[in-house]
């Protein structure tokens, strides 16, 4: 018998469930944006440094990672469960660092640094563990991502007079929990191959493959689109509100349309058993960037339609996500599957930041020239270059 076929049942929700948990604190800051600016009169550029500065953290924490190789030379079930336990940590002190602008960035790019032991970590987990149907394994996986993403929105919609701190209490708790789940439940899965100390020559030949290459090219034109969509829903909601004197629930609806990407997810995971992964990311990227060119229409629809357009692309932003890092793995040498999945997050996670200060700087500053209803267009950047990218992937598959 295989050892896929020896895999015990309770692997892959344990991973899933603490990757939900785990990754719950990313965007606990843009949950509660709203009311730290009521309490402490911050600026109104606050959603967007929050998010860069757990995108940097992020960055940061993913080219250190990398260049320890880290993934590959530790036992990455202890090296999510550290990085878990100090992301969750570092959330929490955002609570006393609340009012002091230095000490909030400072706080949140820590929980990003942190975060890279938990997000490419836990794929690195699931991948020793479902080498054989990781397409399937890893849409689960980056679906509990989504969820966790979501959820800080989700408390917050409980009760819109709920204390921000609770939010932070809730998440900081999720996410040690989610570390303890994978540490104290799992062992290192049995297609885990160690690597070797640093070899800094040994990153740059990665990408001298055409198809890891083609793959990682693919995910970075996701990534242009992905985290500037989730950092703006909230304001798309409120700029629909503000243009049809609606009151549609803001952190409601946010929660909704970012977590119904864990439905597609799923749901492409088990396409790509049939289709294969890098025609199921191609779908998703032609959608999403369908949506991106339709989304000025959709503002002038009624709410329904306006929410019904979210929720698709919601779905169809990430549904790639878990195949293009299939796709990294598979094209990656054994040695260096950590670690190819580590620096690819990395380089995607560092064209967030470009994307996300382009999008909000157009939206804080040129809306007389470029109104709210038509910022999504910048979007559309990220599929057409993905989907250009992915032809040599597409031939071969």
């Amino acid at each position: 018998m295989s050892a896929s076929q020896r895999i015990p049942a309770y692997v892959l929700p344990c991973i899933v469930l603490a990757q939900l948990a785990g990754t719950s604190v990313w965007f606990a800051g843009n949950a509660i944006v709203p009311a730290m600016q009521a309490a402490y009169h911050l600026p109104d550029h606050l959603t967007s440094s929050m998010t860069i500065a757990v995108q940097l953290g992020f960055i940061t924490g993913t080219l250190v990672f990398a260049l320890l190789m880290l993934a590959d030379r530790l036992s990455p079930v202890k090296l999510f469960m550290l990085s878990a336990l100090l992301a969750a940590t570092c959330n929490l002190a955002l609570i006393w660092s609340a009012g002091d602008m230095s000490a909030m960035l400072l706080v949140r790019g820590l929980t990003g640094f942190f975060l890279a032991g938990v997000y490419p970590v836990g794929m690195k987990i699931a991948a020793d563990w479902f080498a054989a149907k990781l397409g399937k394994a890893l849409g689960f996986l980056v679906g509990a991502l989504v969820l966790g993403t979501a959820l800080p929105h989700w408390v917050k919609s409980i009760n819109s007079l709920l204390d921000w701190q609770v939010v932070i209490i809730i998440t900081t708790l999720c996410a040690a929990v989610g570390g303890l789940i994978i540490g104290l439940c799992l062992r290192d899965g049995p297609h885990r191959t160690k690597g070797q100390g640093l070899q800094i020559h040994t990153l740059g030949k990665l990408f001298s493959h055409p198809p890891f290459r083609a793959a990682a090219f693919g995910y970075f034109g996701h990534m242009w689109e992905l985290y500037t969509f989730w950092a703006f829903v909230p304001l798309f909601i409120q700029a629909y509100n503000a243009l049809h004197q609606t009151t549609i629930p803001v952190a409601r609806w946010s929660f909704y349309i970012i977590g119904a990407g864990a439905i597609s997810c799923t749901l492409g995971g088990y396409l790509s058993a049939r289709l294969g992964s890098a025609r199921v990311a191609a779908l998703a990227l032609l959608g999403s960037g369908i949506c991106c060119v339709l989304m000025p229409w959709f503002f002038f629809q009624s709410p329904f339609v306006f929410l019904s357009a979210l929720v698709i692309w919601g779905m169809l932003v990430i549904a790639d996500s878990p195949q293009f890092s299939a796709l990294v793995s598979q094209t990656s040498v054994p040695q260096q599957k950590g670690t190819a999945l580590t620096l690819v997050t990395c380089i995607g996670f560092a064209i967030t930041i470009v994307s996300i200060q382009s999008f909000g700087m157009v939206w804080r500053n040129l809306s007389q020239l470029v109104p709210h209803t038509y910022t999504s267009l910048l979007l559309l950047i990220g599929p057409l270059l993905g989907l250009l990218s992915m032809r040599r992937l597409l031939q071969t598959s």
